[in-house]
């Protein structure tokens, strides 16, 4: 029977937990990233407005689930600086999720163990879901399948115009001509 402390439960992994893996997911293009050179990168958590903007993070308003990183320019590019830069947020995950369950296994994290067993669920959900190369709802290729094709074909075989991953200048631009209709709509409507 659902109670109210599955409805607690329910509450803390979606909005403390699976938050906390998205974000360290993300994190994982921003290590990889760092270590080829990139130039102007942002990690983006979430959507719509702004809510603040602290050097390369950048906070939106709505729910956290849409993220993306974003850079420039990478200082060399190559089929090998796209897969691993792919395989970041999958390595970061995994690494992560092990870990913690070693930790568990060796009773150091008992006392939150229900908590740190969900983040171990959450963590390797990302895992497989960006590993197992597929398309998602949009047509946009995931990790695995960029990585599969980039192996398989030596380049991105989706037909896709977009870039690998877009360019934080032309998010901002893009963010700021969104703003700005938002703010013409509510004008209008006033």
């Amino acid at each position: 029977m659902f109670g109210f402390s599955d409805l607690l439960s329910v509450i803390i992994s979606a909005f403390i937990i699976l938050p906390i893996v998205v974000f360290l997911r993300e994190t994982g293009y921003l290590i990889v990233s760092k270590m080829l050179g990139v130039e102007n990168p942002r990690l983006t958590i979430g959507s719509g407005p702004r809510i603040i903007k602290i050097g390369i993070f950048d906070i939106r308003k709505y729910y956290h689930l849409y993220s993306w990183f974003s850079y420039d320019a990478i200082r060399r590019e190559s089929k090998f600086a796209y897969i691993c830069i792919y395989a970041g947020p999958i390595a970061v995950n995994l690494f992560l999720a092990l870990i913690i369950n070693a930790l568990l296994a060796n009773d150091i994290l008992e006392e939150y163990q229900t908590f740190w067993e969900r983040f171990i669920f959450y963590a390797f959900y990302y895992v497989l879901f960006d590993l197992v190369p597929m398309k998602t709802l949009n047509g946009m290729p995931n990790n695995g399948m960029i990585i599969y094709e980039m192996f398989r074909y030596g380049k991105r075989t989706d037909h896709n115009k977009q870039p690998f991953i877009p360019t934080t200048t032309e998010v901002e631009k893009e963010y700021k001509e969104q703003m700005e209709q938002i703010k013409k709509k509510t004008k209008r409507g006033t």
